[in-house]
C-alpha cells in the first residue's frame, strides 16, 4: 500500500488568505498545505479520500491517471468541493465513479450536484455510482474499509481502517467501542489542528493522548492550520514516532 497525502490543511488551507503571521508566510514548503485528502494505492487499485476544493490541483501535482473509487469522511465542503473533477477519470476510464458515503453525505452531494443526478443530464457531467455506507465494513475496489466513528463537535465522520493503516480526520471525541477498533494499527493518521482548545478538532495534546491510548508504531498528524505552528519547530518537539505530514509526503506500507 502506498498513502500519497494529497493535502494536510484545515478548511482554510495554508496559508489563509490574508494573513501575514510566521506560518502564512513561511518559505518552507511543508508549511504550505491544501485541503485535507490522501489517495491510497493498493496493489492495482486507486483510491481517493475525500475531494476537497483543491482536488483537481493535487491529482495533477501527483501525476495520477486512474482512479477507481471516491470514499467520503463526511460532508462538509473541504472535503466533497471537488467532486466535479472526477469527469476527466470517466473520459478516461469509459465508466461511472463508484463514491461511498453515509445517508447524510450522499443526501448533501445530491443537493450541491444536483445536476450530476438529475433525470435528463446535461451532457458531460460527472457519472457516478453511489454507494451508502453505514458503520460495517465494507469493500472497495477489492479491498475492506472498516469505518471508525468519530464526533467532529455533533456532527457524526467516518475515520477507515484498512489493514494496519487508519486513517481519521476531524475529530473531537470517539466513543470506547470505537477507540477499540483502531487498537493494532500499525500506521495512524490523525487529524491536529492548533494548540489552543477547539470545540470540534483534536489539538496537537489531545491528538498525542490519543496516540498514546492507539500505540501505532508510527503516527501522522494532519488537518493542521496555521496556528499550529511552522512545521519544523512543531515535528522537532513531539514524540520519536509521531511526525506532522506534509502536501505530497508519501508512505510504502
Amino acid at each position: 500500500m502506498k498513502i500519497t497525502f494529497l493535502g494536510t490543511g484545515t478548511s482554510q488551507g495554508v496559508p489563509v488568505i490574508g494573513c501575514q503571521c510566521e506560518v502564512c508566510k513561511s518559505l518552507d514548503f511543508r508549511d504550505k498545505r491544501l485541503r485535507s485528502s490522501i489517495h491510497l494505492q493498493i496493489d492495482d487499485s486507486s483510491i481517493v479520500i475525500d475531494t476537497g476544493p483543491d482536488f483537481r490541483t493535487q491529482m495533477l501535482r501527483e501525476g495520477i491517471s486512474s482512479l477507481d473509487a471516491v470514499v467520503y469522511t463526511h460532508e462538509h465542503k473541504d472535503h466533497t468541493a471537488g467532486l466535479d473533477d472526477i469527469r476527466p477519470y470517466n473520459f478516461m476510464q469509459n465508466k461511472d465513479m463508484p463514491v461511498y458515503g453515509t445517508a447524510p453525505v450522499l443526501s448533501q452531494l445530491k443537493r450541491e450536484y444536483s445536476y450530476i443526478f438529475a433525470e435528463k443530464k446535461y451532457p458531460g457531467v460527472p457519472q457516478v455510482i453511489t454507494h451508502q455506507i453505514d458503520n460495517k465494513p465494507f469493500i472497495v475496489a477489492g479491498n475492506t474499509f472498516l469505518p471508525i466513528e468519530v464526533l467532529h463537535y455533533k456532527l457524526p465522520v467516518f475515520g477507515y481502517r484498512i489493514g494496519d493503516f487508519s486513517y481519521i480526520t476531524d475529530a473531537k471525541s470517539i466513543l470506547d467501542s470505537e477507540m477499540a477498533k483502531l487498537k493494532g494499527t500499525k500506521t495512524l493518521v490523525l487529524n491536529a489542528l492548533q494548540q489552543t482548545e477547539h470545540i470540534s478538532h483534536l489539538t496537537l495534546k489531545e491528538a498525542i493522548e490519543w496516540i498514546s491510548i492507539i500505540k501505532p508504531e508510527k503516527a501522522y498528524l494532519t488537518h493542521i492550520s496555521h496556528k499550529l505552528g511552522k512545521h519544523k519547530s512543531v515535528e522537532d518537539m513531539l514524540p520519536e514516532n509521531i511526525f506532522l505530514a506534509y502536501d505530497g509526503l508519501q508512505l510504502n506500507l
